[in-house]
């Protein structure tokens, strides 16, 4: 079975990573890379409490790491793809950067 990460940054810019459930980290592993990007982008909290959700974080560590890192298909965004779907533990996903939204 296959899942799939598509992380967009507006309307024409849009990466997609499709990965095999077996190449999928595990949740407490993916939530380790997730802590650790956030902590290395200099990525801010999304709400005002300062209280991080999985899925805001995940959208600030996308935010943070720009299209940039997701270009060329390359191994920082095939990560962010592995770790992402490890740690909502959803089959597919939209990180949605520009409308700052996740969708299952």
């Amino acid at each position: 079975m296959s899942v799939e990460v598509t992380v967009r940054f507006g309307p024409t810019l849009e990466y997609q990573y499709a990965l095999r459930d077996d190449q999928v980290a595990d949740r407490m592993v993916a939530g380790q890379w997730l802590d650790d990007q956030f902590e290395a982008l200099g990525a801010e909290p999304l709400r005002a409490s300062g209280k991080v959700l999985i899925a805001d974080k995940v959208l600030a560590v996308a935010q943070a790491a720009g299209p940039e890192r997701f270009q060329d298909n390359g191994e920082w965004g095939r990560s962010f793809a592995v770790h992402t779907i490890g740690a909502l533990g959803r089959g597919a996903i939209c990180v949605d950067v520009d409308a700052m939204s996740i969708t299952y």
